[in-house]
């Protein structure tokens, strides 16, 4: 299905005649209350109708429509800050700010992002992409408003998932103590405490949210606060009483003023709830429970499949069979539960990626062997520590992009103690649409730089499978990562073959220059091998390199080219150049890599083409060095 045009979505916003007319925020503080659900109801559709186009995030984003519609109206955007956890759930508020009619353009090249980001829009207080980052950030505001006299409301909405992120209880804890003006909204979408959503429960949160309720509250703290025992035991009845019928008081001890939970689909109850939550001050949360792909039958059915979705037919749900053979998650996924039953020393970690990274077989066949931390990247990794130090073998599946969350356990946790623990980074490299805040540039750079650590790129889908076997079998931290998606078509073999320690292997031999490919741009680099006639080595190990290799080409080439799906800066290239200074080699050598500024969302295919890294851009690199020279051997031959 093709991406609508702007003449497209005028002519769509016919069908939401309340939708066309918000144009800002101030658009939706004026509607009142059965304005308020026809709204909820157009922004709803026009989530799909939009989303069906462009493919994103969905379901979450249609978990939160009422509650964006009651902020905004309760709020004022952008003097009051909010502040989106992860920012899957923004679109609804993308939407409502000025940005409806920019929606065909979502994670487009060029085109609105799909995640919050401060450049795109006065009303996106902070840019999100990773989890459980928002109550720090909107506490910094506060901080900040506080310092300098403003008046403001800081709101941030966080999901119960990303609420179990330590860095989340870690500004919470700071909060607490610091007893600044701050609103968390906890956007729960769990099942299992629907239960106490009602109308009893909305009734008592808005009269605990209430003025008499709070008035009444600090006025008898006050009066008895000299004396302690009669105020203990105040304290200690109203905290009975609401835990009777609320959730732990934990947020409570944390110093914020629980209210909750509430029925994240009740507008009126939402409205009302957080204006009497407005004129509240110190640290408050409002526990609301909503569900993902709320009003969108498919996405309420399978919220996971509709989590993030390619485009799809928005009357049926049904979304495009993806052709090709498997992808990389998909080998590493076949590759461990083939593994796991011939090794019952495998366990599998993961930080909450169980589909992402294609885990869900192996969960369903070895439940006991499978361990989902959470949102939790550093436990993950000095959890698998404390699995390696007792002899089992843990295979850590993670996206290169969350990786940098645990840079110091893998640091000091796992490669100080040379423990036996294979990280399967999938996601490195660029990602496409999902930009800057997911891709996997920097996991070569920070991995590389750590004494003990085993990395590996595999160029195909064959590689990927004997390179996951071969960091497994060995005993000691590996890494091997792979990029998103599909490679080149390699059909994988079995038995699968072991790769020797750190050995490259020329694919082709040339003349004049030759290329050095680490991982995904072999194949690129081969059909400008091909072209032009060069050497070409599949280098496979960033670390320990092929030395002999490396310097054997350096002696017959004049020109060598290091290319790679990471970072120039302390990269595969990098440790290419510390070995030729180190053996006092002197040579003309090109270090093709991802520059060093963040790549904006897009296709696949278009980055790698706006960094030079498709065979075009590698050709225009080398003639651009040696042309002449090249031109001349050709012709010649």
């Amino acid at each position: 299905m093709s991406c609508p045009n702007e003449t497209d979505t005028a002519a769509l916003l016919a069908n939401y005649p309340l939708l066309a007319q918000v144009n800002s925020p101030a658009d939706v503080q004026q509607l009142d209350g059965t304005q308020l659900a026809q709204l909820a109801d157009e922004l709803r559709r026009f989530l799909v109708d939009t989303v069906s186009r462009t493919g994103g995030h969905l379901a979450a984003g249609l978990g939160v429509v009422d509650l964006t519609i009651a902020m905004h109206h309760v709020f004022n955007t952008p003097e009051d800050r909010f502040v989106w956890d992860v920012g899957h759930q923004a679109y609804p508020h993308k939407i409502l700010t000025g940005r409806r009619d920019q929606m065909h353009t979502l994670r487009q090249k060029g085109g609105i992002s799909g995640f919050p980001r401060r450049c795109e829009s006065v009303h996106d207080a902070f840019g999100t992409g990773h989890s459980s980052t928002s109550i720090s950030a909107a506490l910094g505001m506060a901080a900040a408003a506080k310092q300098k006299g403003d008046n403001r409301q800081v709101i941030a909405v966080i999901g119960d998932g990303a609420m179990g992120g330590g860095m989340a209880f870690e500004a919470m804890n700071h909060a607490g103590a610091l007893d600044l003006d701050l609103l968390v909204i906890l956007n729960d979408n769990e099942m299992s405490i629907s239960r106490p959503v009602g109308a009893f429960s909305n009734h008592l949160a808005r009269l605990l949210s209430g003025k008499f309720y709070t008035r009444v509250r600090e006025g008898g703290m006050n009066a008895l606060k000299h004396m302690p025992s009669i105020s203990e035991l105040m304290e200690r009845a109203e905290e009975h009483m609401k835990g009777m019928v609320m959730p732990s008081t934990l947020f409570e001890e944390l110093g914020f003023n629980y209210i909750g939970p509430i029925d994240g689909h009740d507008l009126p109850t939402l409205v009302t709830t957080l204006r009497n939550m407005k004129a509240m001050s110190g640290p408050r949360l409002l526990h609301v429970v909503t569900k993902k792909g709320q009003g969108y039958e498919p996405a309420e059915d399978n919220p996971c499949v509709y989590h993030g979705v390619t485009p799809f037919n928005p009357s049926t749900g049904e979304m495009a069979k993806k052709k090709g053979g498997p992808t990389y998650t998909q080998i590493f996924g076949d590759w461990l539960c083939k593994t796991a039953e011939r090794d019952d020393r495998l366990v599998a970690i993961t930080p909450a990626m169980c589909e992402g990274s294609g885990m869900v077989s192996f969960s369903q066949q070895f439940p006991e062997r499978f361990f989902d931390v959470g949102i939790a990247e550093q436990h993950a990794m000095t959890f698998a520590a404390g699995m390696a130090c007792e002899g089992l073998k843990p295979v850590v599946a993670i996206y290169s992009t969350f990786l940098q969350r645990g840079y110091d356990q893998l640091a000091h946790d796992i490669s100080l103690q040379n423990l036996d623990v294979t990280l399967a980074v999938d996601r490195a490299g660029l990602v496409g649409q999902d930009g800057a805040t997911h891709a996997g540039s920097f996991d070569l750079s920070y991995v590389r730089t750590l004494p003990n650590m085993v990395i590996l790129a595999p160029s195909d889908e064959n590689e990927c499978h004997q390179m996951l076997q071969t960091a497994y079998e060995y005993e000691g931290p590996t890494m091997v990562r792979y990029p998103r998606g599909r490679g080149p078509g390699v059909a994988v073999e079995e038995p699968c073959s072991i790769i020797p320690l750190g050995k490259g292997e020329l694919c082709r031999q040339g003349s004049r220059v030759a290329i050095l490919a680490f991982g995904s741009m072999l194949a690129p680099a081969l059909k400008v091998g091909e072209e032009l006639d060069l050497t070409v080595a599949n280098m496979r190990f960033v670390k320990p390199l092929d030395e002999a290799l490396i310097l054997q080409l350096a002696e017959q080439y004049e020109l060598l080219v290091t290319v790679e799906e990471n970072m120039v800066q302390g990269g595969a290239g990098s440790a290419v150049n510390e070995l030729l200074a180190q053996a006092h080699k002197v040579i003309h050598i090109i270090n093709l890599g991802l520059p060093d500024h963040y790549i904006e969302h897009g296709q696949a295919a278009e980055q790698l083409q706006q960094c030079g890294l498709d065979a075009e851009g590698i050709r225009k690199s080398i003639l651009d060095v040696i042309g002449d020279k090249i031109e001349q051997s050709i012709r010649s031959a």
